[in-house]
């Protein structure tokens, strides 16, 4: 099968699987999500990755391994695990992308090193009480370094990590009204990205790279419109963070 008929395959089995809203949207968001990053005989690591949305499209990109980690699939009443297991049974990628319900905390795998890590949606989970009071004490900075520092031991020299998530800061919960745009955001869990950039270069990343996302059900025009700070502070302030690893390894020493 062509990589091109593999991805129309993966497009079509998303959508029947109802794991995305629309294959229209979610194909433009991959295109930006993935930008300037070779997923072909890469190993990613996809953190918090949920059903394995991200996941299975790296698969089908040609990587040679992915591990989707996300500790709520085990006993998962919603049937993660077992769509996980259909998803890739249909997909033909059984061999190269797994489910482990695990935290990046517990996940222990050997000798390996991955070359794409994904945290989306995920990182203010890592540790979510440490995340709300991040800028109030020490003691949680160092918490989210030790993870982070985790992270930089599995991550190959000059890995790809991609960070999207929402900042803290919104011109909604300024104001102390809900979001129409965002309404089950709680958004004292977040931090802006400045923020997860400057921890992230203690464990060995470099080079930060800030966007923001835009609002995908306008395509391009929204691209143009809202891919900028002030634009996001107004609507949903969803930001991606990319940075690289570098050779010498992270500053911290991981102790899980």
């Amino acid at each position: 099968m062509s990589d091109r008929a593999k991805l129309e395959e993966y497009f079509s089995i998303i959508a029947r699987e109802k794991m995305h809203p629309s294959a229209g949207r979610l194909r433009f968001y991959l295109q930006d999500l993935f930008a300037d990053v070779d997923l072909r005989n890469s190993r990613v690591l996809d953190i918090g990755g949920g059903s394995g949305l991200f996941s299975f499209y790296a698969a089908c990109m040609g990587a040679e391994k992915v591990v989707c980690l996300e500790p709520e699939s085990e006993g998962s009443s919603s049937g993660m695990s077992a769509r996980f297991r259909r998803v890739c049974e249909n997909l033909g990628v059984g061999e190269k992308a797994t489910l482990q319900p695990v935290t990046i905390q517990s996940f222990h795998p050997g000798d390996s090193r991955f070359d794409v890590v994904l945290l989306h949606n995920s990182i203010n989970h890592l540790d979510e009480p440490a995340c709300i009071h991040l800028l109030e004490d020490e003691k949680n900075r160092e918490i989210y370094r030790r993870i982070f520092a985790k992270i930089g031991s599995l991550s190959a020299a000059e890995a790809n990590l991609i960070v999207c998530d929402c900042s803290r800061y919104n011109l909604f919960a300024r104001l102390g009204i809900r979001n129409p745009l965002a309404p089950s955001i709680e958004w004292h869990k977040h931090q802006a990205p400045e923020v997860w950039a400057s921890l992230l270069r203690d464990a060995g990343f470099r080079d930060p790279k800030i966007t923001w996302i835009p609002f995908n059900l306008m395509g391009s025009l929204g691209r143009f419109l809202t891919n900028n700070p002030c634009a996001s502070y107004c609507l949903n302030s969803r930001f991606c963070l990319r940075m690289k690893k570098t050779k010498g390894g992270s500053v911290h020493e991981a102790s899980f």
